[in-house]
């Protein structure tokens, strides 16, 4: 039977990391699989700005703990289209994000969600391409149970912005599960220090992302109000002429509002409402 983290050396491969449990445990079985790092292939992290500084500390110890280069990708708005980071170094304040957003004039949101194609899957694009590829595997860190994303990036047979990525989901084609990631964290010297809840990482991905449901977002302000300042002035800056385009979200509060709920210790919105599912990662 063919082990689905095999590498094969002649063919390039992109293993994109996310920063959080389930791409490290992707990119571990790999690197258990070959040896190492297997030939020809290089590890992506795309940092947003928005990060949760625990996160940018896992990417980091991954790195250091595997003996795995990581190349730490950043958008940016020049002719280049990306910069090439470090721990040290990375965007902390949502600098990436707002270039985007400025340069766009107009905010993300649940129909027009153009974050993470262009904060993350682009640039590293733009780094593969410089690296000298034409064409590579991707590796994605997506489970055997999510199954409707396993069954939307295998009917699209191709990444979302380019041919010359050939998605590969070795975790789904081993059968993984949460439950398998969770033990295996479980078992380490070292794990991603934000919580999770029914195997979700609440604080994963952009800290306050308006794909999280409005309760988790409330929870999340409640426990550093501090996180929500950037969401605000992203909002006040009405960059668009269109209001759906001026805000996050209009299905909901905006972030002042969440923060003034949060404030007042009320507790407005369901909390068995599901999160919109984004290609992320976990």
């Amino acid at each position: 039977m063919r082990n689905p983290f095999k590498i094969d050396p002649d063919q390039p491969t992109s293993i994109s990391f996310s920063g959080g449990r389930t791409s490290a445990y992707l990119l571990w079985r790999i690197l258990e699989a070959n040896g190492g790092r297997p030939e020809n292939t290089r590890v992506c992290f795309a940092n947003t700005g928005k990060e949760a500084e625990a996160t940018l500390r896992f990417v980091r110890e991954c790195g250091i703990r595997w003996q795995v280069p990581i190349a730490w990708i950043e958008y940016r708005d020049d002719p280049v289209g990306f910069a090439l980071v470090d721990f040290e170094r990375a965007s902390r304040q949502g600098e990436p994000f707002e270039a985007l957003i400025r340069k766009r004039r107009y905010l993300p949101n649940p129909v027009v969600r153009e974050c993470t194609g262009r904060l993350k899957v682009r640039p590293s694009y733009k780094f593969l391409r410089q690296c000298g590829w034409t064409e590579w595997d991707q590796c994605l860190g997506i489970r055997a149970d999510e199954p409707r994303r396993v069954a939307k990036i295998r009917a699209r047979g191709h990444s979302c912005e380019s041919a010359h990525e050939t998605p590969c989901l070795p975790l789904a084609e081993a059968g993984v599960t949460v439950q398998d990631v969770m033990a295996f964290w479980q078992a380490q010297a070292f794990d991603l220090e934000l919580p999770t809840v029914n195997g979700r990482t609440l604080e994963g991905n952009c800290d306050l992302c308006f794909l999280k449901p409005k309760g988790q977002r409330l929870a999340l302000i409640r426990a550093k109000p501090e996180t929500a300042h950037w969401w605000i002035r992203m909002e006040s800056l009405r960059l668009a002429s269109k209001p759906g385009g001026a805000r996050f979200r209009i299905d909901g509060p905006s972030y002042a509002d969440l923060a003034r709920i949060a404030a007042s210790q009320q507790d407005l919105f369901a909390s068995d409402e599901e999160p919109i599912a984004c290609f992320c990662g976990e």
